[in-house]
Formats: C-alpha cells, sequence, structure tokens
C-alpha cells in the first residue's frame, strides 16, 4: 500500500499504482504476437465435417473378437480354435452387409498374437476391423 508525502497526514493514498498493471499487459501483448503467427497451418487441408443428422445404418450388430492374455481367443464371448475362426469367417464373408469385427484384447496380450489375428481377419477378407478399449484413467 501506499503513502502519500505531502502534508496530508500520511494516510493511505486513494490512486491506483497502474505501473505494474501496464508491465503485466505489455508482456502479454508481446507473448501474443509471438505465439500468434505459430498457430497458423501452413498446409491447407479441407477436413471433413461430422454431422449427427444421419446416423449409421447398422442392420447387422457388431460381432465381438475377444483376445485373452494367454493367447485364447473368443468369438461373441464363445471359445474358439483356427479351425473353427475359418468356418465363421468364411460365414461372415457370406452375409451382406458385412458386420463390423471388434477387436477386444487384453492389455497383457502379447502384440504379435493380436497382430496375428488382425491378419487372419483382413486376409479372409474382413473389411471393418476395429478395436476396442476401455475409458482412459487419470493417473
Amino acid at each position: 500500500m501506499a503513502f502519500s508525502s505531502n502534508s496530508s497526514g500520511g494516510g493511505p493514498m486513494a490512486d491506483i499504482n497502474v505501473t505494474p498493471l501496464v508491465d503485466v499487459m505489455l508482456v502479454l501483448l508481446i507473448i501474443f504476437m509471438i505465439t500468434a503467427p505459430l498457430m497458423t497451418h501452413k498446409v491447407a487441408v479441407k477436413l471433413p465435417e461430422a454431422s449427427l443428422a444421419k446416423k449409421p445404418d447398422l442392420k447387422t450388430p457388431p460381432v465381438t473378437f475377444t483376445i485373452k492374455a494367454d493367447g485364447s481367443r473368443y468369438w461373441d464371448d464363445a471359445p474358439v480354435t483356427a479351425a473353427a475362426l475359418d468356418q465363421i469367417l468364411a460365414r461372415v464373408i457370406a452375409t451382406e452387409p458385412q458386420p463390423q469385427v471388434n477387436i477386444r484384447a487384453d492389455a497383457n496380450a502379447k502384440y504379435g498374437i493380436i497382430n496375428d489375428s488382425v491378419q487372419t481377419l483382413r486376409k479372409s477378407g474382413i473389411r471393418k476391423v476395429g478395436f476396442v478399449s476401455g475409458p482412459e484413467r487419470p493417473h
């Protein structure tokens, strides 16, 4: 708090000291002047626009393919072997429209097993393969 130096009794001044405010505002102005050109993108790209007006047509519900940490595989919660998976995939490919296959892999599953499963699905002719994950947890 500032005190007056005149002969009015040495009480507090009623004036606001604006010098620190001006200093802070000038620093902020300089920072924004420097960072504003960095926020523009140099490459022009026309981004797609999302619309909730038309919903996706889900005539066939998605199928869940689960991979556990020990390498066991499940098709819609039923255990499946490699030979049975080939038969199931042949039936799925024949359906029209083809359902989406959602892969749910255990966090401790080996990447090689997941990769082999995805490659098996893609080579068999499955067009839509997606991954399911849990919600992000705060650290």
